[in-house]
């Protein structure tokens, strides 16, 4: 048999054994002595959950698709009676919806490449190379994420502007290339991996840069992915900064552009269309999140179970 069907045959196998302990489990979760507790710790919580966090996002979009007259009543309902595109329309009338979408992609896509990078050559130092007051680098990482960035907001604009960074792309990335978090996050992981696969690569005559990304990067993939989520969330949502630095309305990113939307906030007819912005921000990390849920959960049950 080839190595292929092997392995078929092995997930094969693997999925069937989960099958057979996930009905187990099951069966034993519901059993009559065993239902109160499952219905308290389990189903309740998570209905809870539910209600809290999803359905005002749930109402949100279906709103965004709702005429006023559906919004504004005594009698709402979830799904919207008579569907429409123009509160969407609205708000590409209102904010030049193309130029600050590309403009969020060209930031989140740029800072979370050269942060990620930073973070996963950063950690490798921090953990398989010796130099002289390596703990005392680690500490400062430690007290940068105990600053909150807003205390460096006047002097990173005060630099930016010095340099011509206004109104500028590189001018929003530049203050925030530093990730502490992810630094951090991927330092513990790697103090995490057996020694003895980086020394057997040296004994193959391996350099720091091939251990880097030819075994750690690999074996850290899901923690990686983690920290590439965050970043992403952290950039595509980021208001403060872009604000300050950018007055342009065509240099904007996405959550500043919408923000020419606040003008109409006291407008009876205008939730629809500040419910289709908001659609507009949170749909792309969405996205990504349902592409990369399954390196998140990965990544932080790594180390859970030995």
């Amino acid at each position: 048999m080839s190595s292929f069907g092997t392995k078929s045959a092995h997930r094969r196998k693997d999925r069937e054994i989960n099958r057979t302990v996930s009905r187990s489990e099951r069966k034993k979760a519901f059993a009559k002595e065993n239902l109160p507790s499952t219905i308290l710790a389990g189903y309740l919580p998570m209905i809870v959950a539910f209600v809290l966090i999803a359905l005002p996002l749930i109402w949100m979009a279906f709103s965004s698709f709702k005429p006023v007259s559906e919004i504004v009543t005594l009698n709402p309902q979830i799904l919207p009676q008579a569907p429409t595109l123009e509160n969407y329309a609205q708000v590409a009338d209102r904010v030049p919806l193309g130029r600050v979408f590309m403009n969020s992609l060209i930031v989140t896509g740029v800072g979370t490449l050269i942060k990620l990078t930073l973070a996963i050559t950063s950690a490798y130092a921090l953990v398989f190379i010796d130099f002289k007051y390596k703990n005392i680098f680690f500490m400062a990482i430690l007290v940068a994420l105990m600053v909150p960035p807003e205390a460096a907001l006047l002097p990173n604009y005060m630099t930016i502007s010095s340099l011509g960074g206004r109104n500028t792309l590189w001018g929003i990335i530049l203050p925030g290339l530093g990730t502490a978090f992810g630094t951090f996050l991927l330092r513990q992981q790697n103090k995490t991996l057996p020694i003895e696969l980086l020394e057997a690569a040296e004994l193959d005559g391996a350099g720091h840069w091939r251990k880097l990304w030819q075994i750690v990067v690999p074996v850290t993939t899901p923690t990686i992915a983690t920290v590439a989520l965050i970043t992403v969330v952290g950039e595509w949502n980021a208001f403060l900064w872009p604000l300050v630095i950018t007055d342009s309305p065509r240099m904007m990113t996405l959550p500043v552009g919408l923000n020419l939307l606040q003008s109409i906030e006291s407008e009876t007819g205008s939730y629809g269309i500040l419910m289709a912005g908001a659609v507009l921000v949170i749909l792309p990390v969405l996205i990504l999140f349902a592409f990369l849920q399954r390196y998140i959960v990965a990544g932080l049950t790594q180390g859970a179970v030995k």
